[in-house]
């Protein structure tokens, strides 16, 4: 059963987060990377027999979440311990699980994730990135595309495809890609949103790849894919309700002591009810992600992953809405570097966009939950 109140493990986790985030300096991602990974909470998700915390998705969503209402967010934890993390854990090589985790767990390394491509957009389907086999080793050709922190990232966890031997259709596979490995080029997208993780086009030509680059079992990459995305769509919630928790704190201090007719503009309702409504909206969202945490942590991928889609979904639409509504709230104020909201008004739209649009969602829900026919 999933609990309807934190516990108070999480709930004093929840207070640790929040004092150490607040206290940090937003200028150095670097440093506060390290420096909470050293606290543990960088890789509290991982195993304990290899560095982690020995927790799951659950704690590591509420670390991120915490993160982002003290307005120090951090765009790899989604990527790094949540989906290469949570895969290798379950699915690597005991090799894989030795190099990578502990490391991964101290935040002496990163790594990045790459499933996006040009032509394939919300389709995995599509992916073209292919591998083949050339004696023991494996040979990756192919494109990807919005990869985040290639750049920071030790390796890359390459979403390609090989071909079944007994059907000859392709199917999915997971490689580590080290970052400085012969072929393996990239290119910063020139990006509007101005994030300390920057985005990457990664092109592939006949990279030449060890056997044991390969994570887990060659027939099994569809699992291992779906392991890795679930915990993403939970973490990508987190990343948007803590942006939708900054933004509304910021909106509610600002709404207590501007005064315009005598009073502070906050005790007018049409001030006052939308940001009780958008924290209604963010409270909401943030019991679908709890719900979602805890159906993956407790090993049922099937509701985890309705749960995940939903959660994603309702945060970024809470985010969107908490955004839009603090800035309004300050009105030219609002816009203003001194206040740091404008800058968020393009940040929430990721909530929406990526990992997979909130139209994609719909569709999952419409068909997989609804039991409606497709139109694709």
């Amino acid at each position: 059963m999933t609990p309807l109140l934190e516990s108070e493990e999480h709930t004093s986790l929840r207070e640790a987060v929040s004092a150490f985030a607040r206290s940090h300096p937003r200028t150095d991602n670097r440093q506060f990377w390290q420096d909470a990974a050293k606290l543990g909470y960088i890789g509290v998700n991982l195993p304990e027999a290899y560095g982690g915390g020995g927790g799951g998705i659950t704690e590591l969503s509420l670390v991120l979440e915490e993160m982002g209402a003290a307005g120090n967010p951090l765009l790899m934890m989604i990527v790094s311990p949540a989906i290469c993390g949570t895969v290798i854990a379950r699915f690597g090589t005991e090799a894989q699980k030795r190099e990578w985790l502990p490391a991964l767990a101290d935040g002496s390394r990163l790594m990045a994730f790459g499933i996006t491509e040009p032509d394939a957009g919300s389709n995995s389907h599509r992916i073209t990135t292919t591998a083949r086999r050339d004696g023991t080793d494996w040979l990756l050709t192919g494109r990807k595309v919005f990869i985040s922190g290639v750049d920071i990232a030790d390796a890359t966890l390459i979403v390609g495809r090989t071909e079944d031997a007994r059907t000859g259709r392709l199917k999915p596979c997971l490689f580590i890609v080290p970052r400085d490995i012969p072929g393996f080029e990239r290119r910063q997208l020139d990006m509007e949103l101005n994030a300390e993780e920057k985005q990457f086009e990664l092109t592939l030509d006949d990279v030449r790849l060890p056997a044991e680059a390969l994570v887990g079992d060659e027939d099994a990459g569809l699992l291992q894919l779906f392991a890795g995305l679930n915990p993403e769509r939970v973490m990508t919630a987190a990343f948007g309700i803590g942006m939708g928790r900054y933004a509304l704190t910021r909106a509610l201090d600002y709404a207590r002591e501007r005064t315009v007719w005598k009073t502070p503009i906050g005790a007018h309702q049409a001030i006052a009810h939308p940001l009780a409504q958008a924290h209604i909206e963010l409270e909401l969202a943030r019991l679908m992600m709890q719900k979602a945490a805890h159906l993956y942590d407790a090993g049922d991928d099937l509701a985890a992953g309705e749960a995940a889609n939903m959660a994603k979904y309702a945060a970024g639409e809470a985010c969107v809405k908490a955004v839009d509504q603090a800035v309004h709230t300050l009105g030219g104020n609002g816009l203003t570097r001194e206040f740091g909201l404008a800058r968020l008004i393009t940040a929430a739209r990721v909530a929406r966009i990526a990992p997979v649009s909130r139209e994609m969602i719909l569709n999952y829900v419409s068909h997989q939950t609804l039991g409606l026919p497709k139109s694709y």
